[in-house]
């Protein structure tokens, strides 16, 4: 990394009743130090999202905040380039993206993810207009005339695990949202991704890294595990669809496909809760591979490997007990280590 990539953090809040809660969460990791705020987009399963990121914009000043992720399928695409824009100017430039092909909030509606030529479609015309510049979309000339130009950029961040999601992120993407923490499969993410970026002709340096994974800070690790198994499950969400168009024998690494191997089935009632039923099979060996568990020295310790390949942003899915005790652990004791220093 150059001198001003420096690891940063952030923090996922579910958009749970009451929304009241998102706010407090946002406003304490601000006060501890995190650089980013980020929230899901899963309409029918918690509240909606959007309004709440426009409220955590007015009760915030330095966060930057965003998706992690939302999709370009639920909601026509001009749509969330318009919001996104408006959160920019409410937020005074701090408005960020993250977007997929859509999972909960699309599979809950009966809906399949969005196919990935049309979501490559969608990314590029979006990127333009929630920036300010002129785009064709449905044989229509388009442009967001009060776009202010003096405020940076709204950067775009893509998730995938497929080498065709992963192309659309070295293609159009500002970096890529990684939902794990195992330094193999970020390594191969990244490599895929990067080529793409090649091809297309980008530098593929100028790829950022994001990698978003629960962080149980506790000296009790079965404890630490047990909060974090429904996390490897929703991912496994991801890896079917994989498998079912790659097999097992392909050029994904079997360190992200061979673990579904023992799932039973997943009820996305408890999609990202602590003890659900569908996250039975996944093993203690998993949990310490996907996430960021343990002491804070522990933790520290992953993260300067994630720091180590290359990962500019970590963002800590805070779906587990004791919300406030890892924020906390983050802002005294862990994030002071990273601050200001040189990945």
């Amino acid at each position: 990394m150059t001198e001003d990539r420096m690891l940063s953090f952030g923090v996922t809040v579910l958009p749970d009743p009451p929304y009241t809660r998102l706010l407090e969460l946002v406003q304490l990791a601000e006060q501890h130090g995190f650089d980013n705020g980020w929230t899901y987009d899963s309409h029918i399963l918690w509240h909606e999202s959007y309004p709440l990121l426009a409220l955590a914009a007015a009760n915030t000043t330095t966060l930057k905040l965003g998706h992690c992720v939302t999709n370009p399928g639920i909601r026509e695409p001009t749509i969330t380039a318009s919001y996104y824009a408006t959160l920019h100017e409410i937020s005074t430039g701090r408005a960020v993206m993250g977007i997929g092909r859509g999972d909960s909030s699309r599979r809950v509606v009966g809906l399949q993810p969005v196919k990935v030529a049309e979501f490559e479609r969608s990314l590029r015309m979006m990127k333009d207009l929630m920036n300010g510049r002129a785009v064709e979309w449905n044989d229509k000339e388009l442009k967001l005339e009060w776009v202010r130009e003096e405020l940076p950029p709204i950067e775009m961040y893509v998730a995938g695990y497929g080498p065709k999601a992963l192309a659309v992120a070295g293609r159009v993407g500002d970096g890529v949202i990684i939902q794990l923490a195992d330094p193999e499969i970020i390594r191969w993410i990244m490599e895929t991704a990067r080529k793409a970026a090649e091809e297309d002709g980008r530098d593929p340096s100028e790829l950022k890294c994001h990698v978003c994974a629960p962080s149980h800070i506790s000296e009790d690790l079965a404890d630490a595990r047990n909060q974090v198994r429904w996390f490897p499950a929703m991912v496994s969400n991801h890896v079917m669809d994989l498998i079912e168009r790659y097999g097992f024998d392909s050029e994904i690494p079997p360190a992200l496909t061979e673990y579904v191997k023992a799932r039973k089935f997943y009820d996305y009632k408890d999609h990202s809760r602590v003890g659900a039923a569908h996250g039975e099979f996944v093993t203690d060996e998993i949990c310490d591979r996907f996430c960021v568990l343990g002491t804070p020295a522990q933790a520290t310790a992953k993260l300067r490997e994630l720091e180590a390949l290359g990962v500019d942003h970590f963002n800590i899915y805070l779906m587990t007990q004791g919300q406030e005790e890892t924020l906390e652990a983050y802002g005294k004791e862990i994030i002071p280590q990273f601050a200001r220093v040189a990945a």
